[in-house]
């Protein structure tokens, strides 16, 4: 690739959207660690990742490993773990990152960057993921929709950007060289507050029902359901400061246009038997919606709903 300023590339979290994303890089040429769970990595480590895309499927040559400790020497780190997992995966790469390196956060929830700050230096940048990717097998990861980036910087006065920050127009060159496609926003809050709009309308109910996308849409009661959950982390964003588009709630139904078969990442983790994010999604909007004085039943409902989910047996949740 040209841009050599940004590789080595190591994927921090490399389960669906890690693998895809580092994927998209690999095959174009650059340099890419991934680093996850050993039944990913050693399916890789024999065969390649297994990629799928637009109904193609390719093995690319990529290294992979279990170890933290793979993330030395990356100029570029796609930090793409659970929300729950953030803080100890901030400070286990905390020793190895170099100075120069950058940090995107690939990330649900809106306040990834704030928590990965407290134990970096380095430069941490904020993206809204549109894409849509499963694990269809170890090592082996199917996109099954969108695949665009939005990156910006926050307004926070955060200080160690002006130190270290690196444009961010390269890094969105670097990425669409890749066939990622790259938006740079001015307006990054509202962006990662848009997005947690599309989580908690979606991600629950996904989950609950073991419903895709354009099923869910195609329902009248299940888009009502839809419609007031996104009303309520709107007037949750508006107390704390942030107006949202006006057209949020059809905004949020259009997502199933380009996306109908995916399924929400909340109920691939309820299929796995693994704990979902729903804390940061429906249960954070919950928790600020109280503490704000702002009633929030529809979040506060499908979290408590997902939490019991993910006591069940896991094997019962397989279709």
């Amino acid at each position: 690739m040209k841009n050599e300023m940004w590789t080595p590339v190591a994927v921090v979290g490399a389960g669906a959207l890690g693998c895809y994303f580092g994927g998209m890089l690999a095959r174009t040429g650059a340099a890419v660690t991934l680093i996850g769970r050993r039944v990913h990595v050693e399916a890789i480590m024999r065969d390649g990742l297994g990629f799928e895309s637009h109904g193609r499927q390719q093995f690319i040559p990529v290294a992979a490993t279990e170890r933290i400790a793979g993330v030395a020497g990356a100029r570029l780190v796609l930090f793409s773990v659970k929300s729950n997992d953030t803080d100890a995966a901030a400070r286990e790469i905390a020793q190895y990152l170099a100075p120069e390196a950058v940090v995107l956060s690939l990330q649900n929830g809106v306040d990834n960057v704030a928590r990965i700050r407290l134990h970096l230096k380095q430069q941490v940048v904020p993206a809204l993921v549109y894409a849509a990717a499963e694990m269809s097998a170890p090592g082996r990861v199917r996109h099954t929709g969108g695949g665009n980036l939005i990156i910006g910087r926050l307004r926070d006065g955060h200080p160690g950007d002006a130190a270290c920050e690196r444009p961010l127009d390269e890094l969105a060159a670097f990425l669409t060289e890749a066939g990622i496609p790259v938006a740079i926003s001015d307006r990054i809050e509202i962006e990662l507050w848009s997005k947690l709009v599309m989580n908690c309308a979606y991600n629950a109910i996904s989950a609950l029902c073991g419903a895709r996308y354009g099923a869910m849409v195609a329902q009248p009661e299940v888009r009502a359901v839809m419609s007031d959950a996104v009303n309520e982390v709107a007037a949750v964003a508006a107390a704390k400061g942030i107006r949202l588009p006006d057209n949020i709630v059809a905004a949020a139904i259009r997502l199933a246009d380009g996306m109908p078969v995916t399924m929400s990442s909340t109920a691939q983790d309820i299929r796995r038997g693994k704990r979902t994010e729903i804390d940061y999604l429906n249960g954070y909007v919950a928790r600020e919606g109280e503490a704000l004085g702002i009633p929030t039943p529809v979040n506060r409902t499908l979290n408590a709903l997902v939490k019991l989910l993910e006591q069940a047996d896991p094997a019962a949740q397989e279709p």
